[in-house]
């Protein structure tokens, strides 16, 4: 809501807004509830994706360019060499996480200079990192929804994951519905891993009395979108998926979520499927089934018993996987500081953020004889990479 509110008063201000999101099916149900929610107000939405047939993508380009379109719904097909905007004033992205740095600068690139606002439940370590270091403002909306109850989260080993499916199976039969999520399709691909199609065969065999469905990501986007239909109207109790149901589906019945092998995701990936569940009114149940093998895995199902704050669990996994490089495009692997951390020594990185912006203010190009060495070191550094950032 909030990022559709600053997209109309975008619009209203005579510019085009973009929404950019991970998946079909997220671009799909924000496209219709965008849709919904601003009929009368005579703002032309539009949806751009990649399963849309050559003539049709062509024709909404076109409006796009010419500016007969004032808000585009997209997935990574908004960023696709081609596609233009005739005055591209806010660039929103959903689920930052879910894109790469890349992937984010070249929306922003597609006007000169829109603003952009990017969003996500679970900040992951590079956003984190540049945040201490002054690239990006933030916002922080850290209330509940009015009713809302907490999730609690439970951790079974493997030989005890029968318990998870007892406590599926009883929010069931009071009216709810479950989620079951493995990190795999097919079983061929890891022969230690249970898979979603075997393990729906499995389930629907041990609870034939409920309804079972399966959701994965090498469906037709028409089959997926069938399957959500059904479980978002109750049709399905129960829904066997992949990571595909990782991002924004908003479904405020299901109360359970039973994460098989939770030591292969990642703790981020952990956090987000979580919330896909706790959006009714009643108690909702987060279990982990896993057997971990790695001192790593181990840490990141502690983080998920230890709490639900997004910032919190960013910074467990900063700790555990280290940010991106400063101004590169690698996700993980610690910097390159020999002594400082960046957890521990936030209050320190924080004063140096500040002297930072007012020696730029002073002197922004660094052409002061005192400020040579630094101009130098960053010359070294970073010429290779943004040639851009030592000119001047």
């Amino acid at each position: 809501i909030v990022a559709l509110y600053a997209l109309v008063l975008t619009v209203q201000n005579g510019y085009q807004g973009a929404l950019m999101v991970p998946t079909e099916i997220l671009s799909e149900q924000h496209y219709k509830t965008i849709s919904t929610l601003l009929n009368g107000l005579g703002i032309r939405v539009t949806q751009l994706s990649g399963d849309l047939k050559p003539q049709e993508r062509q024709r909404r380009r076109h409006m796009m360019e010419i500016g007969e379109t004032d808000l585009v719904v997209g997935t990574h097909a908004l960023i696709q060499e081609g596609v233009n905007f005739k005055n591209l004033g806010l660039a929103v992205i959903d689920e930052q996480h879910k894109f790469g740095v890349i992937q984010r600068m070249l929306l922003g690139s597609k006007s000169r200079n829109p603003d952009v606002l990017v969003m996500t439940a679970t900040p992951i370590p590079r956003t984190l990192a540049l945040t201490v270091y002054g690239d990006m403002d933030i916002s922080v909306i850290d209330e509940l929804p009015p009713g809302r109850k907490s999730i609690k989260t439970f951790y079974f080993e493997g030989k005890n994951r029968g318990k998870s499916y007892n406590i599926a199976y009883e929010q069931v039969k009071m009216g709810r519905q479950v989620y079951v999520v493995y990190p795999i399709i097919e079983e061929s691909e890891r022969s230690d891993l249970r898979a979603a199609t075997k393990m729906h065969k499995e389930l629907a065999a041990l609870f034939p009395d409920l309804n079972i469905g399966l959701l994965h990501g090498k469906m037709g986007s028409g089959e997926k979108e069938k399957i959500m239909s059904d479980f978002k109207n109750r049709k399905i109790d129960m829904l066997v998926s992949t990571i595909v149901i990782e991002v924004g589906l908003d479904i405020p019945n299901v109360s359970v979520m039973i994460i098989e092998h939770a030591d292969r995701f990642g703790l981020s990936q952990l956090h987000q499927l979580r919330g896909r569940i706790g959006r009714g009114r009643f108690f909702s149940y987060c279990i982990l089934v896993s057997d971990p093998k790695s001192d790593e895995a181990k840490e990141r199902i502690k983080a998920m018993l230890k709490t639900q704050d997004g910032f919190k669990i960013s910074e467990e996994d900063l700790q555990i996987r280290g940010p991106g490089e400063f101004f590169g495009t690698r996700q993980s692997g610690l910097p390159e500081l020999k002594v400082g951390n960046i957890v521990r020594h936030r209050h320190i990185l924080e004063k140096a953020r500040h002297e930072a912006f007012d020696l730029v203010k002073k002197d922004r190009f660094l052409r002061s004889p005192e400020h040579r060495y630094i101009r130098d070191r960053i010359k070294k550094r970073f010429e290779s990479q943004y040639p851009e950032l030592t000119k001047g």
